[in-house]
């Protein structure tokens, strides 16, 4: 199953996209969105906002991590995040 399937709710019957509360760090919403894998893990995916010039600009990441606990793919997610929101800031946008 894809990030963007799982993020936007087109999972396997009776499953349902999980998405995190938005976590503020340095002026970035994070939003984790760990999907299940195949192999029945929590893959680390997530997306980065921010609104640049009155427009709403979002990163949108997935890494090779995995879980096999939601609240650790989630936590991981997050950190990985707040990762890419150092090295890159507004860049990942571009």
């Amino acid at each position: 199953m894809s990030f963007w399937s799982a993020l936007f709710g087109r999972n396997a019957p009776g499953e349902t996209a999980k998405v995190s509360d938005p976590v503020e760090y340095k002026g970035y919403e994070i939003r984790a969105a760990p999907y299940k894998n195949d192999g029945g893990q929590y893959q680390t995916a997530g997306v980065i906002a921010r609104e640049i010039d009155g427009v709403r600009k979002e990163h949108r990441f997935i890494r090779a991590d995995a879980y096999a606990g939601y609240e650790d793919a989630v936590n991981f997610t997050v950190s990985k995040a707040r990762q890419i929101v150092d090295l890159q800031g507004d860049r990942m946008f571009g």
